[in-house]
């Protein structure tokens, strides 16, 4: 079942309400000949996730954050040509239970099937984010040298900022050369438990 979140952003569910709808507003939109995509809020043990997916496979998972949101969804609307509704998808079932097992620490690795929309550039980077081991971690110059771009360390970092499946493709794992966090579109504090999590459970 999928649940009901409240963010700590927010005084009460009302006004996390009012502030979910404002980014999906599906209303009066003609459904003729457009895609279909479903949202739906997830709750985790960091915070409300968003979660948009078809019938078949995921494209969206962020940490609710109403301003990066706003243009994420956009730039997924406009990409796909797609009308955006609340409602619940098998691979938004897939991924709510996977994220349940994954924070219980009993899930390595998603199954979940993701859409990923970008560069190539930006597509070969989530590949090999995809490729870093549950507990591990990797710098930003590795991960650039990983693509065949050695000096392309700040596009690999914006990639990572443009990864559109937060913990599934795992941009956390990703910090700097000193062993500093780094950045994380999702907030270093969430960042550093995530991490720290991982480390545990390995």
């Amino acid at each position: 079942m999928i649940k009901t979140p409240l963010s700590t952003q927010y005084e009460s569910s009302s006004s996390f309400r009012e502030a979910f709808s404002q980014i999906v507003d599906a209303a009066s939109v003609s459904l003729k000949d457009q895609i279909i995509l479903k949202v739906t809020l997830l709750d985790t043990k960091l915070g409300a996730m968003i979660a948009i997916a078809d019938e078949k496979v995921l494209y969206l998972l962020e940490f609710f954050d109403p301003q990066r949101l706003e243009s994420k969804i956009g730039k997924l609307r406009q990409k796909i040509k797609a009308v955006i509704v609340p409602g619940i998808t098998d691979p938004i079932r897939s991924i709510e239970s996977e994220l349940n097992h994954y924070f219980e620490g009993t899930l390595k690795e998603f199954k979940t099937p993701l859409f990923s929309f970008g560069s190539s550039f930006q597509k070969r980077v989530w590949d090999e984010l995809k490729k870093i081991p549950y507990g591990k971690t990797c710098s930003y110059a590795s991960l650039a040298i990983a693509v065949d771009s050695p000096l392309a360390v700040r596009a690999v970092g914006s990639a990572n900022r443009t990864n559109q499946i937060a913990i599934v493709i795992p941009c956390h794992r990703v910090i700097n050369t000193n062993g500093g966090l780094g950045g994380y579109a999702g907030g270093l504090t969430r960042k550093e438990w995530l991490l720290q999590h991982e480390k545990q459970n390995c």
